[in-house]
């Protein structure tokens, strides 16, 4: 019962551990590599004109999130200049205002994009929405032809809006189209005649402008796709090659067939585009990403804590490997260790001093310390006035070496002091212990493997790859804890046993 339980305990951590892992990884971007980076686009909208006499009142159309990209900063900059943010019917606008002022005006807006994956929901559109255009005349008639023929040759939404573009781009249009549209039509009036002839066959469309994300584009063009809703989701479609889909880098700037800009008391409006990448790291961006989908996992993560906590954790997290290190070195191996986790503290010391100068360091503490703790024991000390005598030497001589160090010029010594002075002290009463009841070798076999352990667990412990897992996956650590749990059941021989069972081995097969 006891084995089938502790079955079940270590599948339901490895499930969760694997679980949050997955979650965060695919669904919260989380990097797998330290060293991942994630674009960011600086857009910068650049509106200037000439000011009259009256009050001035402007506003601009702006980008809202979506489910391709993110907003992760914006700036209003004008001098003097009241501003507002409105979102109306689904559209955000800034609107600028001024009682008086002279001359050539300049007023900026910039974001910050980062493409991104969520869920969004889609808005469906009102069935009062759809307005018919007014169309008179021989406009009515040239648009409910080319509806009509839309219509026949077609099966489907997707059919009646293809047959429309087409008609469009044709290279010889017809009258119909030549009427409607003129005999130089710019991208954005087909689209908003598509838009129109659509709602005059029932059909939800609405026009988009936006702006492609390149690298280091100045005076950046706009724009201009169609949606419409069919099969209970909003399709893009292409008006210049007559198919469905845009490409993954237009990010939508707004939607509708207002202008873009509306203003008052000014002369001459004229908005100038630029677009710049730029990288940030791949956690900073995830944890954007997770500000804005706002999971409930994202509240209890340690990337919330300061950042000075965080690293103190980015260090502590890695205990539990060296840790789970030890227990395959001492169970599974069959090594002799002085301390349950002392190889792991010191492991951590040498994080800060280094390997080489760390085993120098440690050796020397050790061999003195136990010089002095042998010596001790003919004084017939109580044990608890003993180890603290013990101590006191142990920090004497952390010093003495740090003085000593400094002096010479070598600073590193000076990281001798974050050897952990209460494990030393436990290390050398334990191998004088050891010294005296199964003597000099036996003691100096012990302090070789423990040395050998806490180099092994320094190694493992500095993989930068490793380090970024359990800092930013802690939740790996089930993992860690349901293979420990395992082990704790595993009653099998050593490797280091194997030579001193051989010969029954032999004598079994004999027989």
């Amino acid at each position: 019962m006891t084995k089938r339980h502790l079955t079940y305990l270590t599948l339901v951590l490895v499930f969760i551990g694997l679980a949050v892992f997955l979650y965060k990884a695919v669904v919260l971007d989380f990097p797998l590599v330290s060293r991942a980076r994630s674009d960011i686009w600086h857009i910068e909208a650049h509106l200037s004109f000439v000011s009259g006499k009256d009050p001035i009142k402007v506003s601009m159309h702006i980008p809202r999130n979506s489910r391709q990209f993110a907003l992760v900063n914006e700036n209003f900059i004008s001098r003097g200049y009241g501003v507002n943010v409105a979102t109306e019917d689904g559209k955000r606008r800034v609107h600028w205002s001024i009682r008086s002022v002279k001359g050539a005006q300049n007023l900026y807006y910039r974001a910050s994009v980062r493409r991104m994956n969520r869920d969004v929901l889609i808005q469906r559109p009102e069935k009062s929405g759809l307005k018919e255009p007014e169309f008179n005349g021989a406009y009515r008639e040239a648009s409910e032809t080319l509806v009509s023929e839309a219509r026949a040759k077609s099966a489907d939404v997707e059919g009646i809006v293809l047959e429309l573009l087409r008609h469009f781009n044709a290279p010889q249009p017809d009258d119909n189209v030549t009427l409607l549209l003129g005999k130089k039509a710019s991208v954005q009036k087909k689209v908003d005649l598509t838009v129109q002839l659509l709602a005059l066959a029932g059909i939800h469309a609405r026009s988009v402008h936006g702006i492609r994300l390149e690298d280091q584009k100045r005076n950046a063009p706009m724009f201009h796709w169609l949606e419409v809703y069919d099969q209970k989701q909003w399709l893009s479609y292409d008006p210049l090659t007559a198919k469905p889909g845009i490409s993954e880098d237009y990010l939508a700037w707004w939607r509708g067939m207002e202008p873009l800009v509306l203003s008052q008391g000014v002369k001459s409006p004229l908005v100038n585009l630029s677009i710049a990448r730029s990288e940030m790291p791949a956690v900073q961006a995830a944890l954007e990403t997770g500000e804005l989908k706002k999971p409930f996992l994202l509240n209890f993560s340690l990337l919330s804590l300061p950042v000075e906590t965080q690293a103190v954790y980015h260090v502590i997290l890695l205990v539990p490997v060296g840790v789970f290190l030890l227990v395959i070195l001492r169970n599974v191996i069959g090594i002799r260790t002085f301390g349950t986790f002392m190889p792991v503290l010191i492991a951590l010391a040498f994080r800060e001093t280094h390997l080489l100068w760390g085993v120098i360091f440690f050796t020397a503490l050790i061999a003195i310390g136990l010089v002095i703790r042998l010596y001790l024991a003919h004084l017939k000390l109580l044990v608890v006035p003993r180890l603290a005598a013990v101590l006191i030497v142990v920090i004497g001589l952390m010093a003495l070496f740090s003085i000593l160090t400094h002096k010479l010029g070598l600073e590193r010594g000076l990281s001798v002091a974050l050897f952990p002075m209460v494990i030393l002290t436990m290390t050398i009463e334990r191998m004088s212990v050891v010294w005296e009841e199964l003597g000099a070798l036996e003691t100096l076999k012990q302090g070789a493997w423990s040395l050998a352990a806490a180099m092994l667990a320094y190694v493992v412990m500095t993989i930068g790859y490793l380090e970024h897992l359990v800092s930013v996956f802690p939740e790996l650590l089930l993992l860690l804890l349901a293979a420990t749990l395992w082990l704790g059941r595993y009653t099998g021989l050593r490797l280091l046993e194997l030579p001193r069972f051989k010969s029954m081995t032999e004598i079994k097969s004999d027989v």
